[in-house]
């Protein structure tokens, strides 16, 4: 394969042969067009000459993902954890079973989750520091390479996990728990509430909360801001059941908002399910 250099040097004599032809069968902004590219051909035709360092790919470093992966396990998944069952539910935002639920679904589902060999016979990375990886960058909000000392996971990879694990997610538990309530489940809620609260035709209670916007832009600072929080926020609008089965959420409002501003934009009472205004406040 040819160099650029001499491609360029090649270009350039075939150039300069015909350039008289070139002239005198051109109009004169043919001509500027030529000695630009001429004059750019031999800019490069220096820079590349005078640069002794071969252009490589990116540099692959040692990761030890064996290691990233018994430090894992060592620290959450093993018979005597050195984190309890409390820490890994705060960490991963959930328990230690579900979690494990989870991984294997997901393995079960696509052979990126699996422990697999690239294609120089190194070894990849195992199915819970693919997960644990995409879980924290949701939980915790973490950039892609946080991670990169702990699971020794480039943000690349990192990027991909979440992206293929949010893919999964909701093509294996949409169907269950990303819906709305049906008839059968309608008349399960009166029946509970009415049992729990004495209170019929209750389907759930609806509430707010605020998450913190630490990264607002400093031109939506007052726009997100409300005096009893005293910083930036988003606010999250749920209802939820009696089991905590959350069936309607709705998030991304300014922080500034109040309960009835928030109700007055969400679609809650708009569909025909909820329609009835059998939602308590």
């Amino acid at each position: 394969m040819a160099s650029p250099v001499s491609s360029i040097s090649s270009i350039s004599s075939m150039s300069s042969s015909s350039s008289s032809e070139w002239y005198s069968s051109s109009s004169e902004e043919d001509v500027i067009m030529h000695n630009m590219i001429m004059n750019a051909a031999q800019v490069f035709m220096a820079a590349a000459e005078g640069s002794s360092q071969p252009l490589t790919r990116r540099a692959k470093y040692n990761r030890d993902q064996e290691a990233g992966h018994d430090k894992l396990v060592a620290d959450y998944f093993a018979d005597e954890p050195v984190y309890p069952a409390e820490i890994f539910r705060r960490r991963f935002r959930m328990s230690r079973r579900l979690f494990l639920r989870i991984a294997g679904d997901m393995a079960q589902s696509d052979p990126f989750f699996t422990l697999r060999n690239d294609a120089r016979g190194q070894r990849g990375f195992s199915n819970l520091q693919k997960c644990t990886s995409a879980i924290r960058q949701l939980a915790y909000g973490y950039a892609p390479d946080a991670l990169d000392e702990y699971i020794r996971m480039s943000e690349r990879t990192a990027r991909r996990c979440l992206y293929k694990f949010c893919q999964w997610v909701v093509k294996l538990y949409s169907k269950r728990y990303l819906r709305k309530p049906n008839a059968n489940d309608v008349q399960k809620l009166y029946q509970a509430h009415e049992q729990r609260h004495g209170f019929p035709g209750m389907l759930g209670s609806i509430d707010c909360m605020h998450w913190q916007w630490q990264n607002c832009p400093v031109a939506w600072q007052g726009q997100y801001t409300r005096g009893d929080q005293g910083h930036p926020t988003i606010i999250l609008e749920a209802v939820a059941s009696q089991d905590l089965w959350i069936w309607h959420a709705f998030f991304g409002l300014p922080g500034s908002l109040n309960d009835l501003n928030i109700i007055y934009q969400s679609q809650i009472f708009d569909d025909v399910g909820w329609s009835t205004g059998e939602v308590t406040t």
